[in-house]
């Protein structure tokens, strides 16, 4: 079925019913009550539970990805922020009373979130499920309608959307509009009351560009270079095998995935050899092949970086065009002003930097942009202490890789140039929904004191309350 859905064309897309109709659905108020919002975050729980085979179908075309990925990082994942949401929606939409000062006292005083409106969700191509239903939860659980974009690099996740999108979840509420970079431009032209992209941080600029002009608010999950600092006082054997799990995790081509190892030099050889022995012990049924890349484009990217970069290959290093495919690659020693060193690689390559110290890792990290996660291997609290009070990222992870985006507890999200705003749990919630201020006061007692006109006896007693 998914190679059948990959190979169909897209017909032209008539936005104005599309945005009329979702429009409509939201001024009428059928998204407010918590019922239907609890019925839509079931439904996606039905969608990932009923769908699976489908879902891992798809991304298997697109992406090359195995089953047991597909189900961790596209199906699973949804499932538990709808599940999450679900559980707490009713306690996130509840009235927040607030203390007030003597001014305004008789009154009463709270806030409360209500839904922003019509939310559009631009999609890329890695994660084409997760990162289109995991925002879209937000959106629901806030009592917003949306627009879902899929990444046209992903054709058979993009046309499954379009059909499970409106099978499982409120048709005049939410819709899957599929196409092109133009239908994505045609959709920033027009006025959304909020805009999720997560993508690549270029694309994110223009995006952001493109909102302003209808004074859309963004939220914008840009990635970057993540790296990894391991010290000698790291545990080596489970610091490599958790690298290497995520790193290999759908070719590399995660947002989060480790991106550079800044490795204490006296145990930089053991890491070394401990990530080469993970790799073999997780590909031991892959025959020798390597991973695939999601087009040639990238491919020819990536070998270019491999072919170009200075340092020692420890293993791998291969790449096959015909099949686009790269090998799990570790490049010990890379020189800091190479394209694997400066550009966010996004591919099973991963570069292994020896440095002296703790404090030299520090520095390196904090001369290049913030990146989304930075990632911690050490069983010394104190180090840990200095790597969070001087490490500035989206978030970080001690002693594993990557599983703060499986927290819907934890905000999850960038800063810099790898993003603005954050998500998840309570934080889509309220990233989503508008906080309004709400001060109730009652019309007696009404005192003549604060009214004009104001008198030297007047403004004495009021600078004592104001």
């Amino acid at each position: 079925m998914t190679s059948d859905l990959a190979n169909r064309t897209t017909p032209p897309v008539d936005l104005g019913p599309i945005m009329e109709r979702l429009r409509a659905t939201f001024e009428s108020g059928r998204t407010r009550p918590v019922e239907w919002r609890l019925g839509q975050l079931r439904a996606v729980e039905r969608l990932c539970d009923e769908q699976e085979g489908e879902i891992a179908a798809a991304l298997a075309d697109d992406l090359g990805r195995p089953f047991a990925e597909a189900w961790f990082g596209d199906v699973a994942a949804t499932k538990a922020e709808a599940t999450y949401a679900r559980k707490h929606v009713r306690r996130w939409m509840k009235r927040h009373r607030t203390s007030l000062s003597l001014t305004n006292l008789p009154g009463r005083g709270w806030y409360e979130y209500e839904p922003i409106g019509l939310v559009l969700v631009i999609v890329p191509w890695n994660y084409p499920f997760y990162l289109s239903l995991g925002p879209l939860v937000g959106a629901v659980a806030a009592g917003d309608c949306a627009v879902i974009k899929p990444s046209e690099h992903a054709p058979a996740s993009s046309r499954l959307l379009a059909e499970l999108v409106p099978r499982y979840l409120d048709a005049e509420a939410f819709a899957v509009v599929e196409g092109e970079a133009d239908v994505t431009q045609d959709l920033l032209a027009r006025a959304f009351d909020h805009v999720f992209f997560t993508g690549g941080a270029q694309v994110g600029r223009q995006v952001m560009q493109a909102a302003a002009e209808t004074l859309t608010p963004v939220t914008l999950e840009l990635g970057g270079k993540c790296p990894v600092i391991v010290t000698a006082r790291a545990d080596i054997a489970v610091a490599a095998r958790r690298i290497a799990w995520v790193k290999l995790m759908n070719s590399g081509q995660t947002c989060i995935a480790p991106d550079y190892v800044l490795v204490e030099r006296s145990v930089q050889q053991p890491l070394v050899d401990a990530l080469g022995a993970a790799v073999e012990a997780f590909r031991a049924d892959a025959d020798g092949a390597g991973m695939r890349i999601v087009d040639r484009r990238h491919f020819d990217r990536l070998a270019g970086a491999l072919a170009a970069a200075s340092g020692t290959v420890a293993f791998g290093g291969r790449a096959d065009a015909d099949a686009l495919t790269i090998e799990p690659t570790v490049v010990v020693d890379p020189a800091p002003d190479s394209a694997l060193m400066e550009q966010e690689i996004f591919g099973p390559i991963l570069p292994v930097v020896g440095v002296d110290t703790l404090d030299e890792a520090i520095t390196f990290v904090r001369a290049r942009p913030k990146p989304l996660a930075a990632y911690l291997f050490s069983r010394s609290t104190g180090e840990s202490d200095r790597v969070l009070t001087q490490v500035v990222a989206g978030g970080v992870v001690v002693n594993h890789v990557a599983m703060h985006c499986l927290a819907p507890q934890l905000p999850f999200g960038g800063v810099g140039d790898s993003g603005t705003g954050a998500y998840h749990g309570q934080w889509g919630f309220e990233r989503l929904s508008h906080r309004k201020a709400v001060l109730a006061k009652p019309s007696r007692p009404d005192l003549s004191l604060v009214y004009p006109p104001y008198t030297d006896a007047k403004l004495k007693v009021l600078r004592r309350f104001f």
